[in-house]
């Protein structure tokens, strides 16, 4: 992956870049990782779902130019692009909890399905975007519970309202980019792609009915923690990984490269996609600490869940020579070193930590992946 990691490297300098959801945990995370490549980063969202959040600890608000607005709103995004002028857009702003869908589906279709088309709108009638990236997730694919990974030309699902919504959200993307002959003001065409990733996880994820945020406030609190689903298999990666190919994608979007317009798989290696019990439990070694006890086993009150997911990124790795870098057990070693410091340190400003993550993670993809080893150890 030497090639691949290091390519986008100066794509981003002195660029002006739109990245919705900024107060979530991807998108603190890749606004991070824009600012370190010289990017000036406008972020565009209604405001953290948590608190803490991500947003605050990488102290954002001193490092990029937010604007507060809902990607329901039409008017609000159109009148943020427009007066911003950013030349490429992440999109990643949504409703992503899967128990938050089944109990409010409306919101969830409105924000997965209505703001992708008011971004895509908005994007169609700026002067200045040169390529718009759509994040969407693993599981709009139509999940046949099959043991081999979904490929981007596989149909598209979703079993329940937040599958469901990124479905109809891929399906808009699709739309847009076959029918909106748009062009920038150099009088190129804007690039659309969209881009599917499995479990990310990593540090700054407070969000509610996740596996390591959920453990996380158990072992700060010393409450018992019950998991729901301990067997269900998932395609666990480290929040970098995804983000080193949304960057490859944009940086070829930056440069009208129409391969880039299309949608993209960024999924671990099939050693990585392991039970819940399983990193569970490796993650709760990582931290070192004890904590209060952990119930493995089904919840009948939980909503009902795929047990299995995997994505196929094959054709990510012949086009842009992306593959995953770090093994599971590194990726829960980073996770929790950045949750321990947060914990640890009184007024937490988890930048500089999170530039020297992504470095280390730059320098293992350099070296080949040192990261990662074939028997899953690290």
């Amino acid at each position: 992956m030497k090639e691949a990691v290091v390519s986008f490297q100066g794509a981003y300098r002195g660029r002006r870049v739109f990245v919705t959801g900024d107060t979530g945990f991807k998108g603190s995370w890749l606004a991070s990782w824009l600012v370190k490549e010289g990017a000036t980063v406008i972020g565009f969202s209604n405001g953290p779902l948590t608190e803490p959040n991500g947003y605050d600890a990488h102290r954002l608000a001193d490092r990029i130019r937010h604007i507060d607005g809902d990607v329901r709103d039409a008017a609000s995004v159109a009148a943020a692009i427009r007066a911003t002028e950013p030349e490429l857009v992440f999109h990643l702003a949504a409703q992503a909890i899967v128990g938050i869908g089944f109990a409010n589906p409306v919101e969830t279709f409105e924000t997965n399905v209505m703001g992708t088309v008011n971004v895509l709108e908005a994007c169609a009638r700026s002067d200045s975007v040169r390529g718009a990236l759509f994040i969407t997730t693993d599981k709009c694919y139509a999940n046949n519970g099959w043991s081999w990974g979904y490929r981007e030309i596989d149909p598209l699902g979703g079993d329940d309202p937040y599958g469901g919504s990124k479905a109809a959200a891929e399906l808009a993307v699709s739309a847009y980019r076959r029918t909106v002959d748009h062009r920038d003001a150099r009088g190129g065409p804007m690039g659309i792609a969209s881009a599917r990733a499995g479990n990310v996880i990593g540090g700054g994820d407070w969000s509610p009915d996740r596996l390591i945020p959920d453990i996380v406030r158990a072992l700060v609190s010393g409450r018992e923690l019950r998991l729901r689903r301990s067997d269900a298999t998932r395609p666990w990666l480290h929040v970098l990984e995804p983000l080193s190919g949304y960057l490859m994608v944009g940086a070829r979007l930056l440069q009208g490269d129409p391969c880039a317009s299309t949608s993209w798989n960024f999924g671990p290696r099939a050693a990585q996609s392991q039970t819940v019990r399983t990193v569970a439990e490796r993650f709760v070694r990582e931290w070192g600490r004890s904590s209060g006890p952990i119930t493995f086993g089904s919840d009948p009150q939980a909503f009902p869940e795929a047990s299995i997911l995997r994505l196929d990124s094959s054709k990510a790795g012949s086009v842009l020579g992306w593959e995953s870098v770090w093994s599971v057990e590194r990726c829960l070693q980073m996770t929790a070193d950045w949750y321990r410091a947060y914990y640890e340190r009184s007024a937490p400003d988890m930048f500089d930590l999170t530039i020297a993550q992504i470095e280390k993670y730059e320098s293992d993809a350099a070296a080949g992946g040192s990261g990662w080893a074939p028997d899953g150890s690290p």
